[in-house]
Order: structure tokens, then C-alpha cells, then sequence
């Protein structure tokens, strides 16, 4: 585990965030506290498929190359998908995790969440002076950090890693639906929608399914399936997120056209 630092903060700055996406990093840089990661996740609210973790630094110079960049909920997917191949290009650093269903049911999903911070910020290819997270505290970084409330609203880094991770989960999932047919995985992308209940009700939870989720649980319960032995006795031999994270970052080069980016295997 690595030490524990102190948030520290530029002194005499002030933020507006009406100013804009890239006023708090301008800010950090112009204290010479960079590079600047952003780290965000997608897939906390969902009964199905991965927790998918990005980090992100954004250099200062290249930020009006994103002038469009904004919060991955706010974007529809046409843009998602534009802005996806600009922000591996002109990204200093990039790193995407995912860490599986079965994982974040033995975890539970807040402290898989920060762990996945933790292994995207430590993923980057270089070392960043700072990193801001959406929403709350990341426990354990080796460099200073602060959390931002609705920080991928607030910052351009934020912004751009939730796109990253959103564009990986829904690639993922769309792919996810050959592998599971009938749950519907590429429309509702793993979340409880109504479809999405009664293919659960009729063919109970498949590998991919949370099973920690009252709604899996129920549905696990009522049709009498459980995780196979096999997919758990696989996951034991090998260490469980790298070798789910293998299986996923396969589906993702499949499903897309995309050359391959930095995501974990």
C-alpha cells in the first residue's frame, strides 16, 4: 500500500466553475502541481457487466483540442463515440480497468469502485502531480488528491476519462450480448430496465450478473441458477480482475473498430 499524502491545495486560488471544464486544472498547472489525472467510473448503478474505471491526464496545451468535451451523462452516444478515438490521441496518459461482476459482489461496489481508482491512476504511463476524482476521497494514492461533487461537470480530465470508461463499458456490453443472448445487454448496457427484469425473471442471472443485487439475488433465487463452479474455480487459479479484464478487453477489440488503447489485461 502506498503512503497516504495529504490533499494540498494552491494557495490564494480561486475557482469558478462557471468558468469552465478546464479552469480547476489551469489552476493546478499554474501552481506547477501537474500533470493533472481525472479518474471516473460507469457501471456503479447496474445489476450486470463490469465496473469500468478510467483515469485521464489532459495536457494544458491540448484541451481546445476537446473543446466539445463534457460530462459523459450529458453527451449522446454519436458524440461519445467522436470524442472517444480525439481523447486517446491527445491525452498525455490513459489507463481503463474493469473489474468484474463477481469481484464487486465479494468487494461490494463502493470498495471495488476505489480500488479501481487506485489501479487506473497507478496504470499511467506517467506519474501525475495531481489527481481529481468525481464525487468522493480515493484512500491510498502515492500524490495528493481531491474529490470534485459532479467533478466530470467540473473538469476537463474528469470529463474525459468518464467518456472513456463509458464508451469501454458500452462496447463491452454490446459485445456482451453474443456471448449471453436474450438479456438484452446491448440496449439497456446492464442496467435494471424493465426488459431487463423480465428476461432475469424467464431465464434467471447468467456469469455476468451481480449477484449481490437484490434483484439478481431474487431472480437467482426464483429460477435456481447460481454462478457455474467452473467460472468460479477459473477465477481461483488466477488472479480474478486480471483474468476477467483478459476475456473483456477481447470482447472490446472485437466489438470495435477502434485501434487498441491502454486498457488493462
Amino acid at each position: 500500500m502506498p503512503p497516504v499524502v495529504k490533499t494540498s491545495w494552491p494557495p490564494r486560488t480561486v475557482i469558478r466553475r462557471s468558468s469552465g471544464l478546464r479552469t480547476l486544472e489551469s489552476a493546478l498547472y499554474r501552481n506547477g502541481l501537474g500533470p493533472v489525472a481525472g479518474v471516473d467510473e460507469v457501471g456503479r448503478g447496474a445489476c450486470a457487466g463490469p465496473l469500468v474505471v478510467a483515469a485521464c491526464v489532459l495536457g494544458p496545451n491540448r484541451m481546445d483540442s476537446l473543446a466539445s468535451l463534457d460530462d459523459s451523462k450529458k453527451l449522446g452516444e454519436r458524440e461519445r463515440e467522436r470524442l472517444f478515438p480525439l481523447i486517446r490521441r491527445y491525452a498525455l496518459a490513459y489507463h481503463v480497468v474493469f473489474i468484474p461482476s463477481d469481484e464487486v459482489d465479494r468487494l461490494g461496489v463502493h470498495v471495488a469502485n476505489i480500488e479501481g481508482m487506485r489501479r487506473a491512476v497507478a496504470g499511467l504511463s506517467l506519474r501525475p502531480g495531481y489527481v481529481l476524482s468525481d464525487g468522493f476521497r480515493v484512500p491510498g494514492l502515492a500524490v495528493p488528491s481531491l474529490p470534485v461533487i459532479g467533478g466530470d461537470a467540473a473538469a476537463a480530465c474528469i470529463a474525459a476519462a468518464s467518456v472513456l470508461a463509458k464508451v469501454s463499458r458500452d462496447r463491452l456490453m454490446v459485445e456482451m450480448e453474443q456471448h449471453h443472448p436474450g438479456y438484452g445487454f446491448a440496449e439497456h448496457k446492464g442496467y435494471s430496465t424493465a426488459a431487463h427484469s423480465e428476461a432475469l425473471a424467464e431465464l434467471g442471472p447468467c456469469v455476468e450478473h451481480r449477484y449481490s443485487y437484490v434483484n439478481v439475488r431474487r431472480a437467482a433465487e426464483s429460477t435456481g441458477v447460481r454462478r457455474t463452479a467452473e467460472m468460479t474455480d477459473v477465477r481461483r487459479d488466477v488472479a480474478p480482475m486480471r483474468h476477467a479484464e483478459v476475456g473483456y478487453a477481447k470482447m472490446i477489440d472485437r466489438a470495435s473498430a477502434q485501434p487498441e488503447g491502454q486498457h488493462t489485461r
